[in-house]
């Protein structure tokens, strides 16, 4: 194997990536290749509604489904034989909604093929199967085919034309819309994205959530970088190896893309595969959208509970345990959210700051908030013992 990889140039390096990718799903979607996933249990319940032959075809590295909550939408990348789509349509429910994207037609087929009966074993139907690259939300690309069939790119002009319809289409009829999905998930796809794509895969993923969101990626993963002479091996990289990311750089590759409260949510101890000493496993990663937007000073603070001495938050803001830590409105709110709860203990002022009339806050200057911004610089109440330190159901001393 390694001879016939060092004839491969870097120029057909990406191209037969894609090539061995689509080819080997394309197979897997006629006859079942167990090479292509790693060992996962899914909840029983769930897989009692879906045929034998989406249960047999579809490969994964892990259960996103697990993170997902009742009316959520929920977008699958890389959805495949449709699995994940159709457990997660339980957990959903009715009033929720699943999409799964597919760039591989036969895949799409297969999926598709059962939406009907998936439906009447579950009293309902919300999943819907689309045609694009997960790495490119706005382009749909039966629309796309559409278009292209009234106009076949036959010359210059006409590739030039196409072109431009891509961009119109992207712009007026995407895909998969801005803001508009409280869940993206994936199972051991993102790796199979060449490496020149994977920025823009990230951006994508942040563009389609709301404000508050989350993906939950399962994926391989390297505890060491994988040379090139893997990365060019097209079957080791469409079997979900040579593509994977290195551990940390996965985690940094949400950050960089904008996400907050990055965590690994499950992480297995064992090795999938080891090749050439370097170690492959799953790996699945919960991240959040939503800490975006201006600073305003409104006297807020938080105090952070422990266990550690002190802790840093996505944007740098160090957090010293017991500490009456001063920040914005921003940070205020979204560090008493998930993931966060219970983490910080929230101080509001006695007399509350309009947002029309709160100032610009920096939070690149770290500082503690003195008691006195809180209560007020003229606060001299003399009060008798009260009951706030015992609980509800507890006796006072």
């Amino acid at each position: 194997m390694q001879d016939s990889v060092s004839t491969l140039t870097d120029s057909t390096a990406a191209g037969s990536q894609e090539a061995s990718v689509y080819e080997r799903y394309a197979a897997a979607s006629q006859k079942v290749e167990p090479a292509l996933c790693c060992p996962v249990q899914y909840v029983g319940q769930y897989l009692k509604a879906i045929p034998q032959e989406v249960i047999d075809k579809d490969y994964g590295c892990g259960d996103p489904s697990v993170y997902v909550n009742q009316g959520d939408t929920v977008l699958d990348l890389g959805s495949g034989a449709g699995k994940l789509c159709y457990i997660m349509a339980q957990v959903v429910g009715p009033k929720g909604r699943v999409i799964g994207v597919d760039c591989n037609t036969e895949m799409l087929t297969l999926a598709r093929k059962y939406r009907q009966e998936v439906a009447r074993n579950i009293g309902y139907s919300n999943v819907d199967f689309r045609y694009g690259m997960i790495q490119d939300l706005k382009l749909d690309l039966e629309l796309l085919n559409d278009r292209l069939n009234l106009n076949p790119v036959n010359s210059s002009a006409a590739w030039l034309a196409g072109r431009h319809l891509e961009e119109q289409l992207r712009a007026e009829q995407p895909l998969i819309e801005s803001d508009s999905v409280d869940c993206v998930v994936s199972n051991c796809v993102l790796n199979l994205v060449r490496q020149q794509d994977r920025h823009q895969l990230f951006d994508e993923i942040f563009r389609v959530l709301r404000r508050g969101g989350r993906a939950v990626i399962s994926d391989i993963v390297s505890d060491e970088t994988v040379p090139d002479h893997m990365q060019k091996d097209g079957y080791l990289w469409s079997g979900c190896l040579s593509g994977a990311f290195r551990e940390d750089l996965f985690l940094e590759a949400f950050a960089n893309a904008g996400f907050h409260g990055i965590s690994i949510a499950k992480r297995q101890s064992e090795p999938w595969q080891t090749i050439e000493g370097i170690e492959f496993r799953s790996m699945t990663v919960v991240a959040w959208k939503g800490k975006q937007g201006p600073c305003l000073e409104r006297n807020q603070a938080l105090v952070y509970n422990g266990p550690f001495r002190r802790v840093e938050d996505d944007d740098g803001h160090v957090f010293v345990r017991g500490q009456r830590m001063a920040v914005c409105d921003k940070t205020f709110r979204l560090l008493q959210q998930a993931p966060y709860e219970s983490v910080f203990e929230p101080i509001e002022p006695l007399e509350q700051i309009p947002l029309e009339a709160a100032e610009a806050f920096d939070c690149k200057r770290q500082k503690l908030r003195n008691p006195r911004e809180t209560k007020g610089a003229e606060y001299d109440a003399t009060t008798e013992a009260s009951n706030a330190c015992c609980g509800p159901d507890e006796p006072c001393c």
